[in-house]
């Protein structure tokens, strides 16, 4: 049974965390003895109904202000693939969690609110939708029933929609549109009474027949080394292994490879899992490699096939990157970028342009890059890092910039 990865977004009080309580509900995901939780703890709010929001706001600081504040994965599963609903917040602010929350997604469940229509928020998450490559978004115009479920009103908001959708989407990234009522229940896992106008999907018939393939397997072969293994035993005395995560790719028994940046190359010997030995390995799975000699390797290096011609070995190149720091980007500035597990100074050369995701247009004249604003930036390594560009691996061709005196994360950046 597969897993589909979702994440969640919207502006604040759109009903995220309510719909994902509903999903919950409907899918008798929530057992009994939290349903009373629920039914006791919304009678403490003073309400007549079943508050399902309470199922995801975990924090203290989420109950009593009735937002979402951190990122929380909610698991629940179906006869036909299980899922995990990464919860995130609304508010700008925290448009770090919206970025992380989103990264291994493949739906990008985005709410709006029926009454408010387009916000800024909504522009935002199309534009990190489509910069992390998500393959489906699907548009929720939340509390129909707060506008009496007109079908004019849906209509209205769709046409507004599919304007951005058109300005943000990538080529190969579906979109649907639904008009539902999370509080209670209309279009999430049955057809809405109240809107029979509408005779497209639910929101779970679009989750269940989403066809999505995982094509890391199929990406260039890719595997960064995070620990060298040796036991220094009796028994293991010579042994040498390489641990870590492919990220994309296929490495088999036998195959020749390459160690970045050194360039060295040798043949792979054995292929661990656990205990168990592997004769292939893919994108996704941990593993301890062997190979046929002892060569220079450490933890940051990558380990690539020996066919593969095109590698590529960056110093200088350019990026998108989501900035997440109150202390403005600007060139000449220096940080550590790290990919992977590699890490390096780098040094922002240029700041080429500003992404005002209101009106999907950008700016080239810029000087600076301020808190949750996305642009394009060009850098230079100290050392040559061996990123693919994002749109063709995603899972090699992200990065994060840290500030090299606070250690925090200050950006999120996008090979191009």
């Amino acid at each position: 049974m597969d897993i589909l990865r979702i994440a969640t977004a919207g502006s604040v009080d759109d009903g995220k965390s309510t719909l994902i309580g509903r999903l919950l509900y409907e899918t008798n995901s929530i057992t009994k003895d939290k349903i009373e939780a629920l039914e006791s703890a919304s009678k403490r709010k003073g309400l007549n109904f079943l508050d399902l929001s309470l199922l995801t706001d975990g924090l203290i600081a989420e109950r009593e202000q009735g937002i979402t504040i951190d990122v929380a994965h909610i698991y629940f599963s179906t006869p036909t693939r299980k899922y995990i609903i990464a919860d995130t917040p609304g508010h700008i602010e925290y448009t770090r969690n919206m970025v992380t929350g989103a990264s291994n997604a493949k739906v990008s469940l985005i709410l709006v609110d029926a009454r408010q229509g387009i916000v800024e928020q909504t522009a935002r998450h199309l534009s990190i939708a489509s910069l992390l490559r998500i393959p489906k978004v699907i548009i929720c115009v939340n509390k129909m029933d707060l506008v009496q479920y007109q079908e004019s009103k849906f209509n209205e908001i769709q046409d507004k929609l599919s304007e951005l959708v058109r300005k943000t989407t990538f080529k190969g990234q579906t979109v649907s549109y639904l008009p539902i009522s999370s509080l209670f229940g209309q279009n999430i896992t049955k057809q809405a009474d109240e809107m029979p106008w509408f005779t497209g999907n639910t929101l779970l018939q679009e989750l269940e027949t989403f066809e999505f393939a995982e094509t890391l397997a199929q990406a260039p072969a890719r595997f960064p080394v995070q620990f060298v293994v040796r036991p220094m035993t009796e028994a293991y005395h010579d042994y040498r292994g390489y641990a870590g995560k492919i990220s994309s790719g296929t490495f088999k028994v036998g195959d020749e490879i390459r160690v970045l940046p050194t360039g060295q190359t040798s043949t792979i010997a054995t292929i661990e899992k656990f205990e168990n030995s592997l004769d292939q390995a893919i994108a996704g799975e941990s593993i301890v490699m062997t190979l046929s000699n002892d060569i220079d390797i450490s933890r940051g290096n990558s380990i690539v096939l020996a066919s593969e011609t095109n590698v590529p070995s960056l110093k200088d190149f350019s990026a998108h990157v989501c900035w997440l720091d109150h202390q403005a980007l600007s060139a000449g500035k220096t940080y550590l970028l790290q990919h992977g597990i590699h890490t390096t100074k780098a040094k922002i050369t240029q700041i080429t342009e500003r992404l005002d995701v209101t009106q999907q247009t950008s700016t080239t004249e810029v000087g600076q890059l301020n808190l949750n604003e996305i642009g394009k930036i060009s850098l230079r390594t100290a050392q040559a890092i061996s990123a693919d560009i994002y749109a063709e691996n995603p899972s090699n061709g992200s990065f994060i910039l840290i500030d090299e005196f606070s250690n925090s994360t200050v950006g999120v950046g996008f090979v191009d």
